[in-house]
């Protein structure tokens, strides 16, 4: 299966493409982890995608896709993928579209977790990262073991700059999934809308729901 979780941030959405892809033995590809990769080992894609984010600005959709669809190539991706942060333009949807059929595949779902900006500010403002791991907690939901240590890993947590209430609301006004890009997968019939303000549980319970009713549908 290939399976698209949208969102903005604060939905939810990584965690549940983890446990999803756990879940039903899919690969989970993050857009921002293949950014990092690529960083890390200093690839001319990365060097570039590096660029743009030095000056605050998304990474150009020409260099999200190559990223996208270098991945692709490689062997793990053969048997299914959870796409988490890709797509987020239509142009990006247009390009997995036609990177998928070019192998003979199709995404089966696109599913939207969606919050409102009340709930989404509450919980990025209590929201704490590791900078070694990348694992995410919050003071309330989802607290460490021991305060401001990682779980996973032992590093010392951090909150981000941007995770502020007034900073929260101006990222969800440019970070939301387009309209144009939701109508592109409602047009295909592949648009699935899942309440992300639920526990977490109840998320992953309707998640799997909607992947198994779309699943049903692509067999029958």
């Amino acid at each position: 299966m290939y399976l698209i979780l949208l969102g903005p941030p604060g939905t939810g959405k990584g965690t549940q493409a983890k446990l999803i892809a756990e879940r039903l033995g899919l690969l989970h590809v993050s857009s921002g982890d293949l950014f990092r990769e690529a960083l890390q080992q200093g690839t001319e894609l990365g060097r570039r995608a590096k660029a743009s984010m030095d000056r605050g600005e998304l990474v150009p959709d020409e260099l999200t896709i190559a990223m996208i669809e270098e991945r692709l190539q490689k062997p793990d991706a053969q048997q299914g993928v959870v796409f988490d942060g890709f797509p987020r333009t239509l142009k990006q949807a247009q390009a997995l579209d036609e990177a998928l059929a070019r192998q003979g595949k199709a995404a089966d779902t696109a599913l939207l977790v969606t919050a409102t900006d009340d709930e989404i500010v509450r919980r990025l403002s209590g929201r704490w990262l590791c900078p070694s791991c990348g694992e995410i907690y919050h003071e309330q939901s989802r607290p460490p073991a021991r305060a401001g240590v990682c779980d996973a890993c032992g590093a010392t947590l951090a909150q981000r700059d941007d995770d502020k209430p007034e900073v929260v609301r101006e990222r969800l006004r440019k970070q939301r999934p387009p309209e144009e890009m939701l109508a592109h997968y409602r047009a295909q019939g592949r648009l699935a809308e899942i309440n992300g303000e639920q526990q977490m549980e109840a998320v992953t319970r309707d998640l799997l729901a909607a992947i198994e009713q779309a699943a049903s549908g692509v067999r029958s």
